[in-house]
């Protein structure tokens, strides 16, 4: 697992920082949705958008510190 984090091209950290700011963005917009007064949803909405927005983080931090993002 270590020997594949540190493999990680520049390519492919440019990809997971895609994919990261595209969890945030995503995550973002499902706040807001949850924000919405009168949903059934609106407890799992706020869970997924947190989640998707720690995803995004943990993706950005990896594209950065080994992916030579930056």
């Amino acid at each position: 697992m270590v020997a594949l984090i540190l493999a990680i091209t520049k390519d492919t950290g440019r990809k997971l920082a895609e994919a990261g700011f595209l969890l945030i963005v995503i995550g973002g917009i499902w706040l807001v949705a949850s924000r919405i007064p009168h949903t059934r949803w609106r407890f799992p909405r706020t869970v997924v958008a947190g989640l998707a927005l720690a995803a995004g983080g943990v993706l950005l931090l990896i594209a950065v510190h080994w992916g030579h993002f930056g």
